[in-house]
């Protein structure tokens, strides 16, 4: 018989470095989570991408059980790491920041895909472009499609 679901909680969390520390045992604890448990679980199945931010979506059962899904990086921070900057512009509509070509809005848009609600190569390369505009990134060369 299937465990009946309790509740959903979405969270962010670097990869390898989770501890009980807030945002982790505050959104966990209220639910009846052992967040030791999660933490152990969280850092061996993220070994492998330490520092990186990564979704992750917990699924909490009545009887105070638990599995979680890891999804890619969000866009914005995958962004960030392809132009090599801080962070987005406060202004981005007047101030750029750093420029990204369409092969790198490619590559993430191929990484991020699995999670993105678009069906075609094309539209998840839209959305990043989207993305980066709105962060006061330009978008250099032409379109490829």
């Amino acid at each position: 018989m299937a465990k009946e679901l309790s509740a959903i909680v979405k969270l962010q969390i670097k990869g390898g470095a989770a501890n009980p520390s807030p945002p982790i045992g505050p959104a966990l604890g209220a639910k009846g989570v052992n967040i030791m448990e999660f933490c152990k679980q969280f850092n061996a199945r993220t070994q492998e991408s330490p520092g990186k931010i990564l979704p992750v979506l917990i699924n909490v059962y009545t009887d105070k059980s638990f599995d979680f899904i890891i999804k890619r990086p969000p866009v914005a921070v995958q962004i960030l790491e392809a132009t090599k900057i801080k962070a987005g512009s406060p202004t981005s509509n007047r101030k750029k920041v750093g420029s990204i070509s369409w092969d790198q809005i490619k590559k993430i848009a191929e990484d991020k895909i699995v999670d993105m609600n678009c069906f075609t190569i094309e539209s998840a390369m839209s959305m990043v472009a989207g993305t980066a505009r709105s962060m006061g990134v330009t978008v250099s060369g032409n379109k490829p499609f």
